[in-house]
């Protein structure tokens, strides 16, 4: 099923990227476009964040990285 219509971006696809790492819509956006343009797939963007990624607390409480992939961005900054 396509979440992302502008782009023909499918719900398994947003899902891989919610599977690889993304929790937000901006970061799947970043990573397929999904949400960049008309924007009315942004909510199905959101529940898919919700039913398949772990939130940030539950990650930390695990003892794992809450926001990976921002270690890099951060250390080019420095």
């Amino acid at each position: 099923m396509y979440v992302c219509s502008c782009f023909g971006v499918t719900e398994a696809q947003v899902q891989r990227h919610v599977d690889d790492g993304a929790c937000t819509p901006r970061q799947v956006a970043s990573a397929c476009k999904a949400g960049t343009d008309c924007g009315s797939c942004v909510r199905r963007i959101q529940a898919l964040l919700g039913r398949g990624a772990s939130s940030r607390r539950d990650l930390a409480g695990r003892g794992e990285p809450a926001l990976t992939g921002f270690e890099d961005t951060a250390a080019a900054a420095a």
